[in-house]
């Protein structure tokens, strides 16, 4: 028998966890938050996203610092204190986490760290940190226990030389050289940041491009950047196996032109994450798990036992923090009897690497991949003021669009802040805005944002900034006699098409 009972039970404190509580204490529910961690906010806040992007930003500035050489400004060599370096980051983790708590106090949300077990559908097994056990009846619950860092038993050597993504944000010491195992979004971004530091980073890659599954346009500039600060890029190259001896982690590596053993002083494995459904007691729930560990949902993320629903990294791809927080909302207003559903369109994607990619919507090769006829504009930051001004033209903004309806299907950004600029583009997939309503929204000047506005004219005809040749200009070339033609027939079709108008060629 429980030892009490609440109305509703949302296991894990993570950036969907919490928002659900708050979501539910504001219509009025007594809410128990459980979450394993000694602070809120889980893997995210704590050991994800958040220390990560407060080490980018001491890399940002440190790269800077190089980069102002070429702009007439030269500072000396930075002196890192990496005990400081870990105060800052801990104490901006500590902010956001307390500031949590607070909110929970203020909604009166309880919230307890512990280790919660399913003992049947409607009754948990809380494991306090002292080793008190507490049983607790619910009425609903919500499960956002999150994922864990996949690392393959290969690579399980218990030598704390080799890391995954938590035990590189520690920053235990700043390795003379590092192998970084997987080219995906945490490789490249704690690369970047050990690189900066001043460790001799090699990535190496099972495919063959950076990024699997980013659209290749937005990869290069971000690659051609980061060859230049990495010590080595291995793509199409395999570790085959890791062994540790005095002088360092020794690797082996098959790969075309890759010395097939290389010692490094630390290793990080970043092949992917897994959804942590393990050791919950899911079974004796009735809820349905799936051969990858994601729990199964519908629309409203309610999983096979109607009153229990999963919410973010648990509940399926794409594992991001925003997805969870929007799931968060959805589920609670199902819960309360509302028609809320997770149909969002557009979810956006960050790399907060140096330079930034961020997409969201359809991209061309997922097109190409389902036969969807689109149009594709481009627009370089070499044309951008603002990148100009910030010696950063290697940008590109990039728009797919339906032909027919000139609707805006898929947004695609490199560059300095590109994760700050998709949200407009998010915004416009997800309004079905069409091109001419991003291209005729006045951009401030000089902005990055303008790329968006100019990529959508282009649409139409030419950018202000941007130039492109009409085809019919190579015929006159060759027959100087037909350009009167040509023109004419353009200036018809320009006043025939009213609106719509797209010039010839």
């Amino acid at each position: 028998m429980a030892d009490s009972k609440i109305e509703l039970l949302v296991l894990g404190g993570g950036p969907g966890g919490y928002p659900a509580a708050f979501e539910a204490a504001d219509h009025g529910l007594k809410v128990l938050l459980v979450d394993e961690g000694a602070r809120p906010g889980g893997v995210c806040l704590n050991r994800g996203c958040i220390p990560s992007k407060a080490l980018l930003h001491l890399a940002k500035l440190i790269n800077e610092s190089h980069d102002s050489v070429e702009c007439g400004l030269t500072f000396g060599k930075p002196k890192i204190d990496l005990a400081k370096l870990r105060d800052f980051k801990n104490g901006v983790i500590g902010k956001l986490s307390g500031g949590i708590s607070e909110l929970c106090r203020a909604r009166g949300v309880t919230l307890v760290s512990a280790r919660g077990t399913f003992l049947d559908s409607h009754t948990i097994e809380l494991k306090h940190p002292d080793g008190r056990i507490e049983t607790i009846g619910f009425e609903k619950a919500i499960i956002a226990t999150g994922s864990s860092p996949a690392i393959p038993p290969l690579f399980q050597l218990g030598d704390p030389r080799v890391m995954d993504s938590t035990g590189a944000l520690e920053l235990a010491a700043i390795p003379g050289s590092l192998l970084v195992v997987g080219g995906g979004y945490i490789g490249l971004e704690m690369g970047t940041v050990y690189a900066a530091l001043g460790s001799k980073v090699t990535v190496v890659e099972l495919t063959s491009g950076l990024l699997p599954g980013a659209d290749r346009d937005l990869v290069k500039p971000l690659q051609k950047r980061l060859e230049k600060q990495f010590a080595a890029l291995h793509l199409q190259t395999k570790v085959e196996a890791l062994k540790a001896t005095k002088t360092g982690i020794e690797a082996t590596l098959t790969g075309e032109g890759v010395a097939p053993k290389q010692t490094f002083d630390r290793v990080l494995i970043s092949i992917g994450r897994r959804p942590n459904s393990q050791g919950l007691g899911l079974e004796k729930t009735g809820v349905t798990v799936d051969e990858k560990g994601f729990i199964t949902v519908d629309g409203q993320r309610r999983s096979t036992v109607p009153h229990i629903f999963a919410i973010g990294d648990i509940a399926g791809e794409p594992m991001l923090a925003h997805k969870a927080t929007r799931e968060a909302k959805v589920a609670v207003e199902a819960m309360m009897g509302g028609h809320a559903e997770f149909d969002n369109i557009a979810i956006p994607a960050v790399v907060f690497t140096d330079p930034e990619i961020a997409w969201c919507g359809l991209m061309e090769h997922e097109a190409a991949a389902r036969n969807i006829e689109v149009k594709v504009v481009k627009f370089p930051w070499t044309a951008s003021g603002r990148a100009t001004t910030l010696a950063r033209n290697e940008g590109l903004t990039k728009l797919i669009i339906d032909p027919k309806t000139e609707r805006i299907l898929g947004v695609g950004l490199v560059g300095v802040n590109a994760g700050e600029m998709i949200a407009e583009a998010t915004l416009a997939v997800e309004t079905a805005a069409v091109a001419r309503d991003l291209a005729e929204t006045i951009h401030a000047h000089p902005t990055l944002s303008e790329t968006l506005m100019e990529a959508a004219e282009s649409v139409f005809g030419q950018a202000t900034h941007s130039y492109r040749p009409k085809r019919w200009m190579s015929v006159v070339r060759q027959r100087p006699s037909h350009e009167r033609v040509f023109r004419q027939i353009d200036i018809f079709l320009q006043k025939t098409a009213g609106d719509r108008r797209t010039p010839m060629g």
